[in-house]
């Protein structure tokens, strides 16, 4: 691998966690039941969203990462710059303090053994813009975060998002997005995210959201179908190889040069762009043989570990493969080391003290470290023992 010099900045949703301590005990729907007093254990006080988790992962990773966040300046505010400082003072050089603003919050409720219930408030995210971005000389990989939990990117149709993505490309540097699933109630839930992601996605060139959450922008009568069918909310249980290969080439086709989309405890599946011209556009992250990542279908399992918390358990796998893109891995390996790195998030119960060093999680890797069964339908489908991934269909090498 040649010398790497340049950044990683991971901006977008940044926000201060409060998550409780939540033991084992009676059913979650009975514990939570209205006009109950609940007992819980200390909290833990951490930094939240996609700059914190996705960014304090790469940063632990190994990746000369800067953060780009807005705070309020308030005690909120100076507590997630204390805490995301106290990793190292170079992440924070690019934060925005906003006068007046008060800063975003989330209290995360995570029993065990349920997925996890957020009770958010946006703060400085919702005015977070393009205009906030400085001068990206010497950027490598710009990873975005959240866009629809930051109201500027979402309203106008996404034209402020738009904007924010059109300049980044504009100085040949790879782009990433990772997105989040808006309340139904909600403005973000209510508009048409499918116009916003064909006049974003010519602009980003690696896709990572969650089946839930591009479902849910893609298809929300299916979404909806689905989440009736599972009873629970539990849409991974009714995911198939076909779906995936859907939801996927319909993004490659607005646009996307790469298509990530996480699985939860079923794993990471990728879709790639066809087009020799899409992978030289790419930008600086891919300097080594595209060719190796043009039309792939994959699909890697999760590893085996004891899961204490899903908090950041999404932008750590995310982290994982950015930082495997940033070392040129090829696409099987990137795969891999991203549900690794996810595997060892879910083993506490805030979002990045989990994270261990790149050397560690490789480590571990090599030692023999057991993987899930991959539950869902992959009709088509083969293992590829070599390199420890499904491969699909649709994969042209």
């Amino acid at each position: 691998m040649q010398d790497k010099p340049l950044l990683a900045v991971v901006a977008g949703h940044l926000c201060l966690d409060i998550i409780p301590t939540i033991s084992e005990g009676e059913a979650f729907e009975h514990a939570f039941a209205p006009g109950r007093l609940v007992e819980v254990g200390r909290a833990t006080l951490a930094t939240g969203g996609a700059v914190s988790n996705t960014g304090v992962a790469l940063h632990k990773l190994g990746v000369p990462t800067r953060l780009m966040g807005k705070v309020g300046d308030d005690n909120f505010g100076r507590t997630i710059l204390d805490l995301l400082g106290g990793f190292d003072t170079a992440l924070v050089g690019q934060m925005i303090v906003s006068p007046g603003e008060s800063s975003s919050y989330t209290v995360v409720v995570s029993p065990p053994h349920v997925d996890r219930i957020f009770l958010h408030y946006p703060g400085t995210n919702d005015t977070f813009g393009s205009s906030d971005v400085p001068d990206l000389d010497g950027v490598q990989l710009f990873h975005f975060g959240y866009p629809p939990l930051m109201r500027r990117m979402y309203v106008d149709q996404g034209l402020e998002l738009e904007t924010l993505l059109r300049f980044v490309k504009s100085k040949s540097i790879t782009t990433s997005l990772d997105m989040a699933r808006p309340d139904p109630q909600t403005d973000a839930g209510r508009i048409d995210w499918v116009t916003i992601l064909r006049r974003i996605l010519p602009y980003v060139d690696v896709f990572l959201p969650s089946f839930d959450e591009i479902l849910f922008m893609l298809d929300r009568n299916r979404f909806e179908s689905l989440c009736q069918r599972s009873g629970k909310n539990d849409l991974i249980s009714l995911v198939d190889g076909p779906l995936l290969g859907e939801l996927a080439n319909q993004l490659l086709e607005w646009g996307a040069g790469a298509v990530g989309i996480k699985l939860g405890d079923q794993g990471f599946y990728l879709r790639t762009s066809a087009s020799s011209g899409r992978w030289r556009g790419m930008g600086s992250s891919f300097v080594g043989d595209f060719t190796l990542w043009r039309a792939r279908e994959m699909l890697a399992p999760c590893f085996r570990v004891d899961v204490v918390g899903t908090t950041g358990a999404g932008d750590a796998t995310v982290a994982g493969f950015l930082a495997a893109l940033w070392r040129e891995m090829p696409p099987a390996e990137a795969m891999t080391h991203a549900v690794a790195v996810g595997a060892c998030n879910v083993e506490v119960a805030d979002a990045t003290s989990g994270i261990p060093s790149w050397e560690a999680v490789e480590q571990r890797m090599k030692s023999g470290w057991d993987r899930n069964p991959v539950e869902i339908p992959l009709p088509g489908w083969t293992w590829d023992a070599d390199v420890g991934v499904w491969v699909g269909p649709n994969d042209g090498n």
